[in-house]
């Protein structure tokens, strides 16, 4: 951050609004008289402009580039200036003069062009003014708030929106056109709201009190705002002074260098988009959603897409700067890829103009750890999953000296000479009536089905389609087959059920744990099934069977079984139980004995064990199966993502911190046989933690990418996932709805309401577009997309009765 001017004021301006653009800088002068000066040219003379009889309140600039105009305001006038018009005149010896809009309208606060800049709104006590910018000319008079304003702004994609902020602690969206009321939000804070923002890409409104708080709004065409995101400068900073000290200084030191901080406030004086940062090695080219907020002891950079605090710029940490504390800002673009902003101090009569490199600032955020799913080297010598089993060399008889028996004949088999056999009685019977049977080519040819690819552009799947009961225990877990055929459902009373991928006909019911089920898996071959449960066991299932082919536990593992699945395609069990991540080999024996029917002919054998760091206990895992991966990502309840490489079995990276509680579910980007997805989309994957929503992260650059918080998750492990083709992200609710979001933005596509309970576990079909939800009280409920084929048969109220089919 450089300082290009610093100015000595004749009296403090710290809560007036000053006026910046990426050209010129304006502030009071003697109170009355205003100086402009050029960001430009230093060796330029300032402009003075005199016309107002009282004391000059409030300064902007258009939004325009040709020509620029100044908007000022005291109690008597407001005032607007054509700047090179100005300067024009006053190089001929005449004094620059401005057009009068508005007279007597009290005391100015907040002027705002509009982005064509023909109109001004000019917030004066608890009232709104919109005058003309080209004559004297007050063309709505709005006055709603119960409080004085403090800020108001036009919204850049409707020209006939207002929204206007007050230290009622509320906004309001007002039409111009009817000069009403659209939306009025509720009481958002304790603090009054000082400013507002709009981001035209993402249609959303932002804005920010004294105490910090910053809320992000969609503003739709039906004027109905819903809350995207909600961000607390005083929470971020702490949580990025803990990571920086976690990566810089041992735990001691960071410790004891967290003592003796004073704390200060944050208010949110002054906001602006970062949109045209470039030059970065983030996964976008360019990205929109980092906001520049100002307040009162140095500039914060935010991330709205993962509401995260990348940088601040303390104005204490750069010693040339003559402010350390800020009253006001005004922030603009400047020119070379910077921003310039021009503050006033808060106890000195101060205001000094900065100018920030954007390029730089990308440069110092960006960052990256260099992991992929995908293997960049081959398997080392003394790697895990080079273990395998033993093959058993048959025992042969040992060799014996002397002189071989030779057989009497060349053949191994002699044709018998029939002197046992019936005598023929029929010499010859000729065939008639022959039917000629279809060649093994022909019928091979016909049993195969060509699979049909995931549609690429189909719309989210939010149309109900059918439901049932599987009773009143909650569905925890679910998974589609490889096939998008069957699903695998875990539930609260120890049993796992087998349905139809249409929910029709009887499930087959697998029993045997002694308590809730916590994961489910398929294999590649859809011929064996994966259940772990609370009560520390895993039993491995094959179809047509009700016995398990696998049972794993008898103290075999000190806690429950968080996660379990099949991994390296099928080679490898892997599971998390307390702090270790077990990798077992296995072979799966159907044949039993009928004299000893419950001898475990199967074999498992642990071939690896790893520890956490910190030995943390594992509350979730997650590994891809479908081709040779290294990579295995494990949460812990110390709220910390630990990427395992299990090619050298050692933690690769962690990160600390990762959500504000224990992540309770992860999910990786796996696409399905069905759908092809850009070979980066794999490396993203989703992790979701109570009270803290869904968190999107890119693998590449262990980083935080998007966040998703429209549900509601208080108390209860809502899951998460994503869509075979990468564009859409569903989520459990608590508030009896699931939500469907578009992977490139924070607010939700769809509410999927009439849910009966809480919707715990939800997941995409791999072959069609289809989601299925479960919830508290054990209720299955299928959505299909408006442009996919509606299924054939509708079991919309369908309760299915369970077989007994106990191991």
């Amino acid at each position: 951050m450089i300082e290009k001017l610093s100015l000595t004021c004749d009296g403090r301006l710290s809560h007036r609004q000053l006026a910046c653009c990426h050209s010129y800088c304006g502030l009071p002068l003697d109170g009355k008289d205003m100086l402009i000066y050029s960001n430009v040219d230093k060796k330029l003379e300032p402009l003075l402009l005199t016309g107002h009889h009282g004391e000059i309140s409030a300064m902007t600039f258009g939004k325009g580039s040709r020509p620029v105009l100044l908007c000022s305001a005291s109690a008597d006038y407001i005032i607007v200036w054509d700047i090179e018009l100005c300067q024009k005149r006053t190089q001929e010896g005449k004094v620059a003069a401005g057009t009068v809009i508005g007279t007597s309208l009290g005391e100015v606060v907040h002027l705002a062009f509009c982005l064509s800049d023909e109109r001004v709104a000019a917030c004066s006590g608890a009232t709104v003014y919109v005058l003309s910018s080209k004559r004297p000319d007050v063309i709505s008079t709005l006055t709603s708030h119960l409080g004085p304003l403090t800020s108001a702004e036009f919204c850049p994609w409707n020209k006939d929106i207002l929204v206007t902020t007050s230290e009622d602690r509320t906004f309001k969206v007002w039409d111009l056109k009817t000069e009403t009321v659209c939306y009025q939000s509720f009481v958002l804070s304790a603090s009054p709201l000082l400013s507002v923002l709009f981001l035209e890409e993402n249609r959303h409104l932002i804005t920010g009190s004294t105490d910090g708080q910053v809320w992000c709004f969609t503003l739709p065409d039906d004027h109905k705002c819903h809350l995207v995101t909600k961000m607390d400068l005083q929470k971020m900073e702490k949580r990025h002074q803990m990571h920086q000290l976690a990566i810089s200084y041992p735990t001691g030191c960071a410790e004891q260098s967290t003592v003796d901080k004073v704390e200060t406030s944050k208010p949110v004086l002054k906001m602006a988009s970062c949109s045209s940062l470039t030059d970065t090695r983030s996964v976008h080219e360019k990205n929109n959603s980092w906001l520049c907020i100002g307040s009162s002891d140095g500039l914060y950079v935010v991330d709205l897409a993962t509401s995260e605090l990348l940088r601040v710029l303390y104005f204490k940490d750069y010693h040339s700067l003559s402010i350390t504390l800020a009253g006001s800002w005004s922030i603009s673009s400047g020119w070379d890829n910077s921003m310039v902003f021009l503050v006033s101090s808060l106890f000195t009569p101060c205001v000094v103009l900065l100018e920030l490199c954007l390029s730089e600032l990308g440069r110092n955020w960006a960052c990256g750890e260099g992991l992929s799913v995908y293997p960049s080297s081959p398997l080392l010598p003394e790697s895990p999953l080079n273990v395998a089993f033993k093959k058993k060399e048959p025992n042969l008889p040992k060799k014996k000296g002397g002189i071989k028996e030779q057989p009497l004949v060349f053949h191994s088999k002699v044709r018998s000479s029939g002197y046992t056999s019936a005598p023929r009685r029929i010499m010859f019977s000729p065939k008639t009536n022959i039917q000629k049977k279809p060649s093994s080519k022909k019928a091979t040819k016909n049993m195969t089905f060509p699979l049909s690819d995931y549609p690429a552009d189909s719309a989210a799947p939010t149309i109900p389609h059918c439901h049932l009961s599987t009773g009143n225990k909650p569905v925890y877990c679910f998974q589609y087959s490889g096939d998008g055929k069957q699903i695998l459902c875990g539930l609260g009373d120890s049993s796992v059920l087998l349905y139809k991928s249409s929910l029709t006909g009887n499930p087959t019911v697998y029993t045997g744990h002694g308590k809730s089920v916590s994961s489910v898996s398929w294999s590649l071959n859809r011929q064996w099934l994966l259940s772990a449960s609370e009560d520390q066991s895993l039993r491995i299932w094959t179809h047509g069977s009700a016995e398990p082919a696998i049972v794993m536990g008898n103290s075999a593992f000190s806690k429950p079984i968080r996660s379990a699945q099949f991994y390296y395609l099928d080679k490898f069990l892997l599971l998390g139980s307390g702090p270790s991540l077990c990798l077992y080999l296995y072979n799966v024996d159907i044949t039993r004995d009928d004299v000893k029917r419950y001898q475990q002919r199967s074999v498992v054998k642990l071939a690896s064990r790893f520890m956490t760091a910190s030995s943390t206990d594992i509350t979730a895992l997650s590994a891809i199966s479908d081709f040779f991966s290294y990579i295995v990502l494990v949460c812990g309840s110390d709220r910390s993502i630990q990427v395992f490489d299990m090619n050298k079995g050692t933690v690769a990276s962690e990160v600390p911190d990762a959500h504000s509680r224990a992540i309770h579910c992860i999910t990786q980007n796996k696409g399905s046989m069905f759908s092809t997805q850009a070979p980066d989309s794999y490396n993203l994957f989703l992790t979701s933690a109570v009270t803290d929503g869904v968190k999107i992260w890119d693998l590449r650059t262990l980083r935080c990418v998007r966040r998703y918080e429209n549900h509601v998750n208080r108390c209860h492990p809502c899951s998460s996932a994503i869509s075979p083709c990468g564009r859409f992200i569903a989520s459990g609710s608590e508030d009896n709805c699931a939500y469907v979001y578009d992977i490139r933005s924070s607010s939700y596509l769809h509410k999927l309401q009439k849910q009966a309970d809480t919707v715990l576990s939800v997941t995409f079909n791999p072959a069609t577009p289809q989601l299925l939800t479960g919830t508290l009280d054990g209720k299955l409920r299928l959505f299909q997309s408006s442009s996919g084929d509606c299924l054939s048969h509708d079991n919309s109220a369908a309760v299915h009765s369970i077989p007994n089919m106990t191991a």
